[in-house]
């Protein structure tokens, strides 16, 4: 008698022992006779297929999970952490090298005249150390001393004018005096004779009356005029006088003119030529040169102390105050290093370059120590540790 399909005996699948192979595991898994996934019964190769592909999918992921990982060391270690935490606490801002004592040297300015431009004959070289005293710069005078001598001439010859004139008034005084004294002495010599009208003629009385007149009218007119004429050669002398004096003026301003064509350093430093517009371009000026009165093309530094300018925006100046330590490089050479600290903090703001809302403060840091290298208008890089917070409020003023 047969068995019907439910009664046949069925044999459960042993578990893999370790004698197994992965092909003995992978024929035995329940896929082994067509293995069904969502009611679809897969085969053999595209099984495998699948496998692989999983494993290559959960390998990229592994790969890009580490890829993030070296991408963001602050995440990962600690050492990185503590790298990116130091780094926060430095503020870096850029400005420029100057000197604390500093005299700009100005081309004259004449007194009395109207120069278009001066020539230089003599040039101190930039980078040269001087001495209070020394000769910096020394302009072409021989205008000046063509004007010296002919004013000088000028005045010799008023001031002999004038003598001339006052000797000529002593002369004319005491001719007047004598001409007052006869016409004083007529006068008297004419009441004389009319006292004695009584024993001469009418004809001889008439005379002598005629003769009184005439001699007080002449005495009259000499009095009168010998005051005008003492008042117009006054006058004329007085003109003489102010011709004589203004020259003298002009004659000195000549002779001063032409001491300041020599300038002389104003203290002990080192000499630095400004870029100024000359010729049409901007450059040093040298020997030959012309600039126009009044320009400052040098300066006279005190290298021994140094300090850096710079123009922090309003959120690093928030974060600055007087005090604070920082490092100074030197963008020329940036194997040099000085310490500094910030000395002064501007209270008021500027204008930035580009807008009008922007607003920029200047800071002075102060450098410790001096190098020959270490000149004017270098750029600098000034790193702020900003952490060293010592009390009082950010952006205060020494």
């Amino acid at each position: 008698m047969g068995l019907s399909p439910a009664e046949l005996p069925t044999e459960s699948p042993r578990p893999p022992g370790p004698e197994d192979t992965h092909a003995d595991i992978a024929a035995s898994a329940p896929l082994s006779n067509g293995a069904s996934l969502g009611g679809f019964r897969f085969p053999g190769p595209l099984r495998v297929l699948l496998i692989a592909i999983s494993i290559g999918l959960l390998i990229t992921l592994i790969v890009w999970i580490g890829g993030r990982a070296y991408r963001n060391p602050a995440r990962t270690t600690g050492a990185t952490a503590i790298l990116h935490t130091e780094s926060s606490r430095t503020l870096r801002l850029k400005g420029t090298t100057e000197a604390v004592e500093t005299r700009g040297i100005l081309a004259p300015l004449l007194a009395g005249q109207q120069v278009g431009t001066l020539t230089i004959t003599r040039l101190a070289s930039g980078g040269h150390r001087v001495k209070r005293g020394d000769v910096l710069v020394e302009f072409d005078r021989q205008a000046q001393l063509r004007d010296f001598i002919d004013k000088q001439a000028d005045y010799d010859k008023l001031a002999d004018q004038v003598l001339e004139q006052q000797a000529k008034e002593d002369a004319a005084r005491a001719k007047d005096e004598t001409e007052l004294k006869q016409a004083e002495g007529s006068l008297g010599k004419a009441e004389l004779e009319m006292q004695k009208i009584e024993i001469v003629s009418r004809i001889d009385a008439e005379k002598a009356r005629e003769n009184l007149d005439e001699a007080k009218a002449t005495l009259q007119q000499l009095r009168e005029t010998f005051d005008l004429k003492r008042r117009a050669a006054q006058a004329a002398i007085r003109i003489l006088e102010i011709q004589r004096d203004r020259t003298r003026e002009t004659m000195r301003h000549a002779q001063s003119n032409s001491e300041l064509m020599q300038i002389h350093s104003p203290i002990d430093g080192v000499v630095v030529l400004n870029t100024i517009w000359k010729e049409g371009k901007m450059g040093e000026v040298q020997e030959g040169d012309q600039i126009r009165p009044g320009v400052p093309f040098m300066q006279v530094v005190d290298p021994s102390l140094m300090q850096v300018q710079v123009l922090a925006n309003q959120e690093d100046f928030l974060r600055l105050q007087v005090g604070q330590t920082a490092s100074v490089r030197l963008d020329a050479y940036p194997q040099l290093m000085f310490r500094g600290q910030v000395e002064e903090m501007a209270p008021i703001g500027r204008s930035g370059d580009f807008s009008s809302k922007i607003r920029t403060f200047a800071v002075i840091f102060s450098i410790a120590g001096s190098d020959a290298k270490l000149m004017p208008d270098l750029s600098a890089a000034v790193d702020v540790d900003i952490a060293a917070q010592s009390g009082g409020s950010a952006g205060g003023s020494k």
